[in-house]
């Protein structure tokens, strides 16, 4: 009779586990829409995304929403675990549950591996980690300032040399090791009476971007093209924050920026995205071989942009859609595969989103919003605007067609039609037929500015400093950029 009534009690942990569905989430680091092989916007291949994206839905205007510091990805993912805002975020992890521990709450058994960098630790608040990377990669020696001359290139690290650290640290690349990792979660989790929750942080695609040789070999410099909207100099780096002597982004790349350099620099780009996507495959895979896969929901985003030579920059500390928006792709089941939703959202929507999929009631700190009922067509708009911040040198809204970018310490703005001008190269600020428009935005930014708490008086603003770095030609170049 006892063996009968564990059995019974097994039984009916099984059939509690299987009325949850299974929750795997997969965050890149600095990897932008332009590093997404379906979006068709370079060279880059990343086969298994793609199929993610097929299979499920695809929002392709998803922002991150700002930053405190030149460290973009430590507010991003404050903002994915607290649920808050960007100007609350930090106090909102250190009082309020978080997302893993909600998780944990409605009976999910929370993993987690890989990049963490927010203040909690990670082993405080999930069931299991393991393979925890703190920030980025430990800095490759002679990875500032290249590569300066072809020649200059043959003499410095290149990214498969493995005693160069950084992402070979240990001997075995980073995403690999993460990959293993989360593989071992799947088999473990496959014997749990719970519902699972995995974070898959991988550190790919930050700097330093080294993959293996073969990986490289895909992307022949002669292949790779200069952005459209590239730039020697961006004019207004030093009044925006993102000067290339003092931003450890901006180091990496000589200034001013040459086709080179650039070149270069996305071909590793490109290639550590493309190891990534073979890594996430292999995730795939396990999660197909144990039998869960058709219980479980895969969300897929990267914590912010990147520039690689996009305005003369090189980091994310910019309010350009190279550097804010990111892929997003969610499958599982009941969503219609091949659906393309693009109505804005944050990154962030991913935490309210598995909050939904496990029955778990938000609380009031959590502000960000599910992407379901978008996906069952309840509801068309998610946010009436968008609002970006970084520090207290640029602010940003988004709205319709139209982008405001506000330049408080350069006393400057610009105004971009982004639908017709998706590379924002043509400013509009200047031009009085778009003078209401500009109006209308600022005013609306005032208005989310209050809701975000955000204190900036940008109408406050210092005489501009002239950039000496910034040629002539450049600053010419920008007015009709």
């Amino acid at each position: 009779m006892k063996k009968i009534i564990i059995l019974l009690f097994a039984s009916l942990l099984s059939l509690k586990a299987a009325d949850k569905p299974n929750i795997l989430f997969i965050f890149a680091d600095d990897m932008s829409l332009e590093a997404i092989g379906s979006n068709g916007k370079t060279c880059v291949k990343t086969p298994h995304l793609d199929k993610l994206r097929a299979q499920g839905a695809n929002f392709s205007h998803t922002y991150n929403m700002g930053a405190w510091n030149g460290a973009v990805c430590m507010a991003s993912r404050a903002m994915m675990i607290s649920g808050s805002f960007v100007n609350r975020a930090q106090e909102s992890v250190k009082k309020n549950i978080t997302w893993p521990e909600m998780m944990s709450k409605a009976g999910y058994t929370a993993y987690m591996t890989g990049k963490w960098h927010v203040s909690k630790k990670a082993n405080a608040i999930f069931d299991h980690t393991k393979n925890i990377r703190s920030g980025m990669p430990r800095d490759v020696k002679d990875g500032y300032n290249r590569p300066l001359s072809p020649e200059h290139y043959a003499k410095g690290w290149k990214p498969w040399d493995k005693s160069k650290g950084g992402f070979w640290q240990g001997g075995t690349h980073w995403s690999e090791v993460e990959a293993n990792t989360a593989i071992d979660f799947i088999a473990q989790a496959k014997k749990d009476t719970k519902p699972f929750f995995m974070y898959i942080a991988f550190n790919a695609t930050h700097d330093p971007r080294q993959a293996p040789k073969e990986f490289i070999d895909m992307y022949p410099l002669e292949n790779i093209k200069v952005p459209k909207n590239f730039l020697p100099n961006y004019p207004y780096d030093t009044e925006i924050g993102c000067p290339p002597k003092r931003l450890r982004d901006e180091r990496l790349m000589p200034s001013p920026r040459t086709e080179y350099a650039v070149k270069v620099h996305r071909q590793e780009y490109f290639a550590l995205a493309t190891h990534m996507d073979q890594q996430i495959g292999r995730i795939f895979d396990a999660l197909e071989k144990s039998g869960m896969a058709d219980n479980t929901y895969i969300i897929f985003t990267a914590d912010h942009g990147l520039s690689v030579g996009s305005h003369g920059l090189v980091g994310k500390q910019s309010m350009y859609d190279h550097s804010m928006k990111v892929p997003f792709f969610i499958s599982g089941p009941g969503i219609k595969p091949g659906s393309e939703f693009d109505m804005p959202i944050y990154l962030q929507d991913t935490m309210a989103t598995a909050l939904e999929i496990a029955k778990v009631d938000k609380p009031n700190h959590v502000e960000f919003n599910s992407v379901l009922p978008l996906i069952r067509g309840e509801k068309k708009v998610q946010y009436p605007s968008i609002y970006g911040k970084y520090v207290n040198s640029q602010r940003m809204i988004a709205k319709g067609d139209y982008k405001l970018i506000m330049y408080p310490k350069a006393n400057k703005v610009r105004l971009f039609n982004t639908t017709k001008d998706p590379e924002e190269m043509n400013d509009l600020a200047d031009d009085p037929k778009y003078k209401e428009i500009q109006v209308s935005l600022k005013a609306e930014f005032l208005k989310l500015q209050k809701q975000m708490d955000d204190k900036l008086d940008v109408d406050k603003v210092p005489a501009p400093t002239p950039n000496k770095k910034a040629k002539n030609e450049d600053k010419k170049k920008l007015q009709n950029h």
